[in-house]
């Protein structure tokens, strides 16, 4: 995705007074679009768990403001001033959960609700003090990246682990934090940002993928694999050796007959 570049507060500044709700719809469709892609009215309605006719009243009024536009194909997409505001909101968000994590103490897998609620309420001098305090971050807990105040932001995203191939190292850049129970899973097996595992093998008609985290071998599903984002390692690259056993660890299996059966 291109890199997005947003104005500085005195020139995208309007009297529009934004509601949390519509703060909430900036960030949704700001997430949405974030490949370059224009979004749905279904699609914000599912992402922040409300109707479809609320959803579509409130794009209205977003589009009144000047905030959302309507592309071709009836899309919808922020204009450069909504984006503006969303990433603001998004910067707020991530400094808010890497003070929470870092400062507090909080788990990575409760910061991001915390967040929800503080964004709305954390202004732009406490925000900045914020920045300051944590020696302005680029990254939150997950591996998001932090927007700066003003100058150019790209989300960056990579390849899923699930798409990366049998037999290579994969360092994990960011984890999606919409789940807090998938994060919690995935701390205990040590599967943070930062960490680089094996891919030993993929079972066929949609099985785990099998990975190496140390020295534990795990399956993954689907359900983990698509918001583990990072970098694959080309064969050999940084230590690692060019050949890699790709067969997933065998597991007995198990005695069809009962203790009755053998005892016959």
């Amino acid at each position: 995705m291109a890199a997005l570049e947003h104005p500085s507060a005195s020139s995208a500044c309007c009297a529009e007074e934004l509601s949390d709700a519509a703060e909430d719809y900036l960030k949704a469709l700001y997430h949405l679009t974030a490949g370059d892609a224009s979004g749905t009215v279904s699609g914000l309605a599912q992402r922040l768990g409300v109707s479809a006719p609320s959803a579509s009243s409130m794009v209205k009024r977003l589009v009144r403001a000047g905030l959302v536009a309507r592309d071709a194909q009836q899309g919808i997409l922020l204009t450069d001033h909504g984006r503006w505001h969303a990433l603001q909101i998004v910067r707020r968000h991530r400094l808010l959960e890497t003070y929470l994590a870092r400062s507090l103490g909080l788990p990575w897998d409760e910061v991001h609700a915390e967040a929800e609620v503080l964004e709305h309420a954390l202004s732009e001098r406490l925000a900045d003090r914020i920045a300051t305090a944590l020696g302005h971050p680029e990254v939150d807990p997950h591996g998001d990246p932090i927007p700066p105040k003003v100058g150019r932001h790209d989300e960056g995203w990579r390849e899923p682990l699930g798409a990366a191939p049998a037999g290579r190292a994969f360092t994990v850049e960011r984890v999606s934090d919409r789940d807090s129970e998938a994060l919690r899973h995935l701390a205990d097996l040590g599967i943070r940002p930062g960490a680089t595992l094996t891919v030993r093998a993929r079972d066929p008609f949609d099985g785990p993928l099998w990975v190496e985290v140390g020295e534990r071998v795990e399956a993954l599903g689907a359900g983990l694999t698509e918001i583990v984002y990072g970098v694959v390692h080309p064969p050999g690259a940084d230590g690692e050796p060019a050949d890699v056993d790709t067969a997933r660890p065998h597991h007995a299996r198990p005695d069809p007959t009962t203790s009755a059966d053998r005892d016959r």
